[in-house]
């Protein structure tokens, strides 16, 4: 292993910059350089064609809840407080919940940290307290300024992991400063009380620059105009939404009346409960639900994000932002596409400020030049490098995760 950190210079790559698309690209713990050609005592390697995009930013999910796997009692709701009080009873009674409910919640938070990274997402926004479990060694970037509320109707009911309420929601909201992002579930389902909800978020003053409302399933062309008017801005999560309700917000309409809403709308994978295996299981399903560009849903997991959730140096490559970088396989089309083209399988390289965390064998010499000490894992039976501390703590975790397996100690 060598003794010093060597910048890396990929080059014959497709790489999706603000300038648009260019071949190479050079790193250390930041990006370097944009389009130039590598320098003496670089590590240069060949992408074949590969793209390489910003690590992906996941604008909502629920870290401690993703081992529990999908839960409902019936096929369709139509609010998500007859969802929840269809488990309540089911949290006591049913033995695999109570299973997973008794893990140590630093297993649990993990399980939705090696969710995200697999996927891409260099970056998370947890909605819930941020535990202190977040603030050491975690395997992504969790957003750790936030203002949050659960929803209207759990203000006062334990949402947390050690009980904590909801949270009044105008109290919340009124004690977030203006620049940082409230969040905050609302609209969360198709029937008149679902609809209401954004009404009575701006009657109380909580409708603002910096509201960030997740869902808006029974929002309208005409809700979204209000949230425009009041510069608030909206997280998607469509396999949550089908999930639960068989529909999802109307995100498109919103797209084609407002030209400023490419900025306003993040995607979201919510937890494994009612969402999407991982953030790229979420966008194929924004893809399939609603027609929707393909640079939108990109938009839609970088810049956007970034820009809703005060992320200034994320969701983008730039000179002296932090080398956090997602390479997928080649695609003709372009990034845009192949990122909807690429599971958890087909990801080559995940990096946080230009330190590999999972990668192909193909690039171990990346490893070696960042100084990463490196194992084997399978992920969905394909062979891939994870970064020592990640593949120790796959193994030492008591909770599996599906698909994913250490192969070397």
């Amino acid at each position: 292993m060598l003794t010093w950190r060597r910048p890396v210079s990929f080059v014959n790559a497709r790489i999706a910059t603000g300038r648009g698309i260019v071949s190479s690209l050079r790193i250390g713990s930041r990006i370097l350089a944009i389009d130039e050609r590598p320098r003496a005592g670089d590590l240069v390697v060949d992408l074949n064609g590969a793209c390489v995009l910003p690590g992906l930013i996941n604008a909502h999910d629920h870290l401690e809840l993703n081992h529990y796997g999908p839960l409902k009692r019936r096929d369709c709701y139509q609010n998500a407080s007859a969802w929840i009080d269809d488990l309540r009873p089911e949290l006591q009674r049913d033995g695999a919940i109570r299973k997973n409910s008794a893990y140590p919640l630093a297993a649990r938070l993990f399980i939705g940290g090696l969710k995200n990274v697999l996927a891409g997402a260099t970056t998370v926004a947890h909605h819930n307290p941020f535990y202190r479990e977040l603030g050491r060694w975690f395997p992504v970037r969790v957003v750790n300024r936030y203002g949050w509320a659960h929803s209207f109707l759990l203000e006062r009911q334990p949402v947390g992991a050690h009980g904590e309420p909801g949270g009044d929601v105008r109290e919340r909201c009124l004690a977030t400063p203006a620049g940082v992002p409230f969040i905050v579930h609302a609209s969360e389902g198709t029937d008149d009380e679902a609809a209401g909800e954004l009404r009575r978020l701006d009657t109380l003053g909580c409708l603002r620059s910096n509201t960030v409302v997740v869902h808006g399933v029974a929002w309208t062309p005409g809700d979204w105009a209000r949230v425009v008017a009041r510069g608030a801005s909206l997280i998607w999560c469509p396999a949550s939404n089908l999930f639960l309700f068989g529909r999802t917000t109307p995100v498109p309409e919103f797209l084609d009346s407002d030209t400023a809403a490419g900025s306003r709308i993040c995607l979201g994978s919510d937890s494994r409960v009612t969402g999407a295996r991982d953030l790229l299981d979420e966008l194929r399903v924004a893809a399939a639900a609603t027609p929707t560009d393909s640079n939108a849903l990109l938009r839609m997991v970088t810049t956007a994000p970034a820009g809703i959730l005060k992320l200034r140096d994320s969701g983008r490559i730039v000179v002296g932002g932090p080398a956090d970088l997602l390479v997928v396989p080649p695609n003709d089309k372009g990034p845009a596409e192949a990122l909807l083209a690429t599971s958890r399988r087909d990801v080559l390289l995940v990096t946080i400020a230009g330190r590999p965390v999972v990668g192909s064998p193909a690039l171990r010499p990346v490893f070696g030049a960042r100084r990463t000490a490196m194992r084997s894992i399978a992920v969905d039976g394909v062979e891939r490098l994870a970064e020592s501390r990640l593949a120790r703590a796959i193994a030492r975790c008591p909770i599996a995760e599906p698909g994913v397996e250490c192969l070397s100690s």
